[in-house]
């Protein structure tokens, strides 16, 4: 059934149930009329037509305002649509708890009050219904993840009771479950146009389930749409390594609807940091400063460049390597060559050698998030 088909039988059954209240509204009425002989030429030679004449007055006044009643019932709902279509059902359920709680509560405390002689018992209790009903709403509201991980970890406790009584284990209850145990990564923005963490996770390295969230997607699709050359060119990247991504077996990629309005961030790498600590997850990113500030926030990070830093070949100080000056350094009298994987070298006493392949010995390396820098001199 479609919803106008619906509406329209809602409407029509709205009216038959205005229709026969207002009847009812009548009888009363016209019940009152006769007794009390309120119009005696009518009442005493006609009681039964003033009955009749009352009710289908009153009963066409229902016909007439059943629009107006159907108008202001589709706009409180349509209201209350707009206002909750953002709401997840987790923070409806815990509202609604909440609510429940608190007036069971309110009327609890308003049992012993009803014994309170006049009008004022009715009063109080209006007043802590009122009062006890939203505290426990807000309380819910802003607690509702706490009572969710206590449900489920009560949940989890409940499932490995009956385990824990077994004294014999079949090699199936050590098997191990990639989904329950691997920790959720949530991706950045920077490490999907990277690229690198397509093929990190071809090789399976990375496992379990990956958190996309939906203003990620968003993200990727503004620089896909940019009119920037570059820009479009590196959302598009982003957007077919996602793609990608979902073609991998061994990969679980999750897209949550979460805002950044529900996550009370206005920036999405605040809003990644805010939802790896409610999901104690990993953020996978090659963002320097999205990196720092998970670090303070207590967030752990999988920062690709420095998985690729850690893969790339070592270089001892005292080992020599040949390698070609392409340029002259920042300091003075420097030059700088790069190694096979990329890495920049940083030769002393290299600048009168630019352009030219020399044996360099290694003196120290320098390892950040950025990067790897080696230094040398020449042999």
């Amino acid at each position: 059934m479609s919803e106008t088909s619906l509406s329209t039988i809602m409407r029509h059954f709205l009216k038959v149930v205005m229709i026969l209240i207002f009847g009812g509204i009548g009888y009363q009425l016209s019940k009152i009329v006769v007794e009390n002989q309120f119009f005696p030429s009518l009442t005493t030679i006609h009681p039964i037509y003033t009955y009749v004449f009352i009710i289908i007055i009153s009963s066409l006044f229902g016909l007439i305002i059943a629009p107006l009643f159907w108008y202001l019932l589709v706009k409180i709902s349509q209201f209350f649509e707009i206002k909750l279509q953002n709401i997840n059902i987790f923070d409806l359920l815990a509202s609604l708890l909440g609510l429940i709680i608190g007036l069971m509560l309110a009327n609890l405390i308003a049992l012993p009050m009803s014994r309170i002689p006049g009008s004022i018992s009715v009063y109080i209790s209006i007043l802590l219904n009122i009062s006890f009903g939203y505290l426990g709403l807000r309380f819910f509201s802003k607690r509702r993840k706490d009572f969710f991980n206590l449900f489920i970890n009560f949940s989890d406790i409940r499932l490995k009771l009956p385990k824990i009584k077994k004294q014999e284990k079949s090699e199936s209850d050590f098997k191990y479950n990639e989904e329950e145990f691997s920790t959720a990564k949530i991706l950045d923005t920077s490490a999907i146009i990277d690229g690198r963490i397509l093929d990190v996770a071809r090789t399976g390295f990375l496992e379990g389930k990956i958190i996309l969230p939906r203003f990620i997607l968003t993200e990727l699709q503004s620089i896909a749409d940019s009119t920037d050359p570059l820009r479009r060119t590196k959302g598009r990247r982003g957007l077919s390594v996602v793609a990608e991504l979902k073609k991998i077996n061994n990969v679980i990629i999750e897209i949550p609807e979460t805002t950044l309005k529900e996550l009370g961030r206005d920036k999405v790498d605040e809003a990644l940091v805010v939802m790896a600590k409610n999901l104690n997850g990993r953020v996978v990113t090659t963002d320097y400063n999205l990196n720092q500030v998970a670090n303070i926030e207590g967030v752990f990070v999988l920062n690709v460049n420095d998985l690729a830093n850690s893969l790339k070949p070592l270089l001892l100080p005292g080992e020599n390597i040949d390698i070609d000056i392409i340029r002259q350094g920042k300091e003075h009298n420097q030059g700088v060559g790069y190694l096979d994987d990329g890495t920049m070298l940083v030769i002393e006493d290299g600048q009168d050698s630019v352009g030219e392949r020399v044996t360099v010995t290694i003196t120290s390396m320098l390892q950040t998030s950025a990067g790897r820098m080696v230094f040398g001199r020449i042999k």
